[in-house]
Order: C-alpha cells, then structure tokens, then sequence
C-alpha cells in the first residue's frame, strides 16, 4: 500500500523537475530527470540527490546519495523519475534483533527493473551519531537493504546481497546496486565459518552417536528381565527413547528441507519439535523421580505410577504439537527456515519452526520452568550429598582423609552424571545469548549432543551397582541359611 501511494505521487511528477511531499510519517523528493540534465552533468559519473529532510533531525543526519548517470541513461525518458523517502522512525523496520543505527532511506522508481544489477553502484554517505561509544568487540556496522518478501515469506528482513560498506570515524559509505530501502545496522559479529563447521561436524557426530548408544539402552532394558521392575531404569530408558527421536530427527532436517513435497519438511519439523518437548519433560520427569527417592524419603505408593507418568512423558508433547499443527489454515508454524552466515551469505535450510514468536514464547517458557525445576532438584540433592560426606568417619586420620577423597570424587561423578541426566547442561543457552562466546557454544554442543551417550553411560554403572549390591546381598544371606540348617 505504501509503495501504491508513492508511484501514484510519482506519476502525478512526471512534468516537474523536483516535488516535495512532506506526510505524517515520511517525506518524499520525486525527481524527474529530462535529458538536458543528464547531458549538463559536466563529466560526472554520477548526479548528487538530495534526500527529505526530517522536522526531528538535522541535516547532518541526512545521507548524501549519488545516482549512477550510466542506470540513469538506461530508462525513457516519460519513466526516469526517482524518488527518495525519509521516515519518521524506522519502527515498521525494526525485527528481530537487529538495531537500525541510521535513518533508512527508501529509493523507488516507476519500474525497479532499471536498476537492478547495476555495473555502477549506488552510493549513499550516511553520518552516524556517537558511532564509537555504541561500537564493541563483537559488533559492528553493515548496510543493508530491506527484503520486502522477507515480510510474505517469514525469511531474513535486512539483507547485505550487492551492499558494501567503507566505515570511518565519522561516517559509513554504502555502495549498492540495486534500488530499494536501506539503511546502516549495527550488527552482532556472526560465528565464524570455521567454528560454524566444526560445530555441526561435533553436533551431527554427537547426534549419531547418542542415537546409536540411546537404542542401545532400550535394547539392555527389553532384554533384561529384572530391569523392567525397575521404575528408575524405566524412566532412564523413556528418557533415551525421547533423545533417540530427537536425535535421528535432527540429521533428517537439513534433508527435509530438500524435498519438493511441502508436507515431507512440515513433518518433520513437527517431529522433531514433538522430540524436542518429549526430551525436556522427561528430564522434568527424572527430576520428580529423584525428589521421591533421595529427598521425601519415605515410602509412598502411587497407583499406576509408571504408567501415568509415559501419559505425561509423551502424551502432554503430543498435544502441544497437534494443537499447533491444527492452527495450520490460520498460521503456518512448521516448515523450512533459512539461515544464513552473516559473514559469508551462503544460505541453508533446515526444517523447524518459521514463526519466531510462537518458537520463544512455547519453548523457552516450556524449557525455563523445567530449568527451574530441575536445578532446584539438582541443588537439594548435591546439598544431601555434601551432608553424607562431612558425616564420613574412619578410626586413622589418613584413612578418614583418603575415605572422604574418594567419597567427593564419588559424589563429583555422581552431580555430573545427574546434571547430564536432567538436562541442566541446556542452561548454557542463557550463557551463550547476546554475544558469541565460543567455550560456551563448544560446551554447549559437546554435552547435549552426546547427552544420549551420558546416559548410556548411567544406566550401564546403575546396572553395574545394581547386580554388586545382589551378589553382596547373596554372600551375606548363605552363611544364615547354613546355620540355620545345622541348628535344626
């Protein structure tokens, strides 16, 4: 619409050299270039514009724009009118995270087409106010221009496509070549290309192990006879069978996205969301779990107790999910989102949710609650542990300090083994937003990719321990039942 009203001011130029148009919101310059002017430009080869001014700004902060004559040459001369527009404020601009640090300029003509790939760029010198103090190690400026199919598609806004910038003290120099809205943003540095590769080598590597060694734990626990009575190896094993899903879901997603069928990369996006929650409520499960065996310690039953917490562990994800597939006429959630390297451009696609706010409002709610919860859990049982420990007694002062070494590095394995068991190591996220930190980001990766292996790991010593107390409990009751028999 607002593209409609600027052609329609344009067309009504077309036999005037300069109109001004100053509206509620923005202001317009329509130039309308014969070509007598072109011809007096004395050997130039561009012709220096001027932009709208703005009642709110001063004329330092508006750009200086210098057309190519050559693009100019290149329209008929009934359609060589150019307009220039100024906003008031950039709010319909402002998405994401990104922060407009200039005002944005919009460069309309009658049929874009003439300056579309130009040999010749556009040039625009923006003046940028108290540009050093914003300034950090881990940001910088670009130009960029606004993607207006971003706005249909649900894709990246701003984008650098035939966009260079020459960035000095005082000013930023944007050479593009094309004709559309721009403007200078202050933009986070990306993660490098090589740290992004070894990142989805170490992801995708972590992914395939924790999916080998996850159904390898459900087939320990299907082939054991005595682990089924076993509430807490059940919900070891949902928990596995939850990354399990999640994991062999990721390394399809990039695939899926490949695929011309539409519903191919929908669903598995909707898979792997559906995973992703399965995973986090049965770490909330495993937490609850926890606080019945090693905090309320005394007995208490519960009807159908493994059965109602699989309804939980897998039926309330399943909801959640088929609720926001069902809203699909209204809003598209699941599909496939572009992400791109801010460094280098290159573009890829995965499937996963497109629609950002529907992404933090559900799954950061869902995970911090589950965060809150379990780190909580986490802390009674490592303060119950430390309790255990300065209770250690031993006749000899170097057997009592070698007693309480091996007991706190019994009790170190045992908080890492439990931080990994219900999924705090996801907190790092918080620690990684806002700036690229790469230790976090490497942690991060490491420890959630090969979360299913870790448990593995778990169930394996658990087993182990397990099947130790049963021999000592064997060794102790044979000597009683032999007296027994010699007494009678």
């Amino acid at each position: 619409m607002e593209r409609e009203i600027i052609h329609d001011l344009m067309k009504n130029c077309q036999n005037r050299n300069l109109t001004e148009y100053n509206l509620k919101k923005l202001s317009i310059n329509i130039f309308n270039f014969s070509d007598e002017a072109l011809t007096m430009s004395g050997g130039l080869t561009a012709m220096k514009m001027e932009a709208p001014q703005l009642p709110t700004k001063n004329s330092s902060f508006i750009p200086e724009i210098w057309m190519p004559l050559d693009a100019l040459h290149k329209i008929p001369a009934e359609r060589r009118v150019v307009a220039l527009v100024s906003y008031m404020n950039h709010s319909q601009f402002q998405f994401n995270e990104e922060q407009i640090s200039s005002m944005v300029l919009r460069i309309e003509l009658l049929e874009q087409r003439y300056m579309q790939d130009l040999t010749q760029s556009i040039t625009m010198i923006f003046q940028i106010e108290e540009m050093d103090s914003r300034l950090s190690n881990n940001s910088k400026l670009q130009c960029r221009y606004f993607n207006e199919q971003g706005l249909e598609k649900h894709s990246e806004y701003w984008k650098t496509d035939g966009c260079e910038a020459t960035v000095n003290k005082t000013t930023v120099t944007c050479k593009c070549n094309h004709a559309t809205p721009f403007a200078v943003l202050l933009i986070r540095d990306p993660i490098a290309e090589i740290h992004w590769m070894i990142l989805s080598y170490i992801s995708y590597i972590g992914c395939g192990l924790s999916a080998f060694f996850c159904a390898l734990s459900f087939l320990i626990y299907i082939f054991g006879k005595k682990n089924k009575m076993d509430f807490s190896m059940s919900i070891h094993v949902s928990l596995s069978g939850a990354l399990f899903l999640l994991n062999s879901t990721f390394l399809l997603t990039e695939w899926g996205a490949t695929v011309e069928l539409s519903w191919v990369c929908e669903f598995v996006a909707a898979f792997m969301h559906y995973s992703l929650l399965c995973s986090f409520t049965w770490m909330a499960i495993e937490a609850f779990h926890l606080y019945l065996l090693l905090v309320k310690v005394f007995n208490t039953y519960y009807k159908y107790y493994l059965l109602k917490l699989s309804a939980v562990g897998w039926g309330v994800p399943g909801l959640i999910v088929a609720v926001s597939l069902g809203v699909k006429d209204f809003k598209q959630l699941y599909g496939a989102k572009e992400l791109t390297m801010l460094d280098s451009n290159q573009t890829s696609a995965i499937c996963w949710i497109i629609d950002d706010s529907f992404f933090y409002s559900l799954n950061l709610v869902y995970f911090i609650l589950i965060f809150i919860f379990n780190s909580g859990i986490l802390m009674a049982v490592g303060s119950s542990i430390c309790r255990m420990n300065m209770l250690v007694k031993s006749p000899g002062k170097c057997q009592a300090d070698q007693q309480r070494f091996n007991a706190s590095c019994r009790s170190g394995l045992t908080l890492l083994g439990l931080t990994c068991l219900l999924g705090t190591t996801w907190g790092l996220a918080f620690l990684g937003s806002g700036y690229v930190n790469y230790p976090v980001l490497y942690l991060f990766c490491i420890l959630n990719s090969l979360q299913g292996f870790f448990i593995f790991m778990w169930i394996c010593f658990t087993a182990k321990r397990q099947r130790k107390r049963q021999m000592e409990e064997k060794l102790t009751s044979t000597p009683m039942r032999t007296s027994a028999l010699k007494s009678e």
